[in-house]
């Protein structure tokens, strides 16, 4: 079993576990795999840190241990926060102005004091996105608008 940090087209960072490095390549070029919050089928693997053997267990090597069993579904409570942060999500996204496909030169703009500062929402690659967060220009993804998604 392995454990891989994946993330989408609309850079949503999640956790996949697939029984073997040649189960998640083969997953990949189905489209098989999918994000967990916007159903993105556009993900690719991220690099992570390998499993280094250090010696310092009078040199046995062990598998990482799995857990036992899933963990459990959250309290009702935390649903209901997950819920009303993704209302609040969405209404900021509403109260930003759509910049479409413009997105990353528009947030450097703002940035750069060369346009007005203001909420802005569009699209940008995951590569993009990165690019904008290394620059140190704040920016989150948001859940798509209902209206988006028509």
């Amino acid at each position: 079993m392995i454990v891989v940090d994946l993330l989408c087209a609309a850079a949503h960072r999640f956790e996949g576990w697939f029984p073997s490095a040649e189960a998640l390549e083969s997953q990949l070029a189905q489209g098989a795999v999918h994000c967990p919050l916007c159903g993105s089928q556009e993900v690719r693997r991220l690099p992570s840190a390998p499993y280094v053997h250090t010696g310092e267990r009078g040199g046995e090597m062990r598998e990482p241990s799995l857990p036992a069993a899933a963990p459990a579904p959250p309290p009702p409570a935390e649903d209901a926060r997950l819920a009303h942060l993704w209302q609040t999500l969405r209404a900021l996204g509403r109260q930003a102005e759509d910049v479409g496909a413009r997105f990353p030169e528009e947030a450097r703009r703002i940035h750069r004091g060369e346009a007005d500062a203001r909420p802005i929402r569009g699209q940008s690659s995951a590569e993009e996105f990165l690019s904008l967060l290394e620059e140190g220009i704040e920016v989150l993804p948001l859940p798509p608008l209902d209206e988006d998604m028509h």
